[in-house]
């Protein structure tokens, strides 16, 4: 059984002009172009620990299989907005899990998808651990009712957003949670 002890987020922007290449420059510019990631579902493992990304890739070797929440977004349009976020919500309850999430798109600022992701992710965890809460509320509302509550003890985001680059250049942009076992 494989359940990872620590996670880092990563973010980073490539500009190319084959797509292929813009994302392994984004992920050069992430620091995990050196890693085989399998990307997995939105699950934070109970008692899983959040490391800064140099303290997590001191775990990790080239080459390594490696799980991860990732979030991308690629476009081709000089310009335009894209921005990739990772959500993060945490149960105040010791062996409890937590959620995380992904979002991508375009026209958003990194705050404004930052705080989307962090919503999805919070909304997933109060359903999961029975907080009622009106999801027609915007989300300052919502997240003073996961408070309130006592039962959501944390909830951040990692976004990363730029601008579509001019020349018929590829851009892309990622967010990334990495496990580290």
């Amino acid at each position: 059984m494989y359940i990872p002890r620590c996670m880092f987020f990563t973010k980073g922007v490539g500009v190319d002009k084959e797509k292929l290449a813009s994302f392994e420059l984004a992920l050069r510019n992430a620091s995990i172009a050196h890693l085989n990631l399998v990307m997995v579902s939105s699950i934070f493992p109970p008692e899983c620990k959040i490391v800064d990304i140099e303290n997590g890739l001191t775990y990790l070797e080239p080459g390594e299989v490696v799980h991860c929440v990732m979030s991308k977004e690629q476009i081709n349009e000089p310009g335009r907005r894209i921005v990739a976020s990772i959500g993060l919500a945490l149960p105040a309850e010791s062996g409890q899990y937590g959620y995380l999430s992904e979002h991508h798109g375009f026209g958003q600022t990194e705050l404004e998808a930052g705080e989307y992701a962090e919503d999805l992710a919070a909304s997933m965890l109060a359903n999961t651990l029975g907080v009622e809460f009106d999801p027609d509320k915007d989300y300052d509302e919502r997240r003073e009712v996961y408070k309130m509550s006592g039962k959501i003890v944390e909830s951040q985001h990692f976004s990363q957003a730029a601008l579509g680059s001019e020349g018929k250049l590829w851009t892309t942009v990622l967010a990334a949670a990495v496990f580290v076992k």
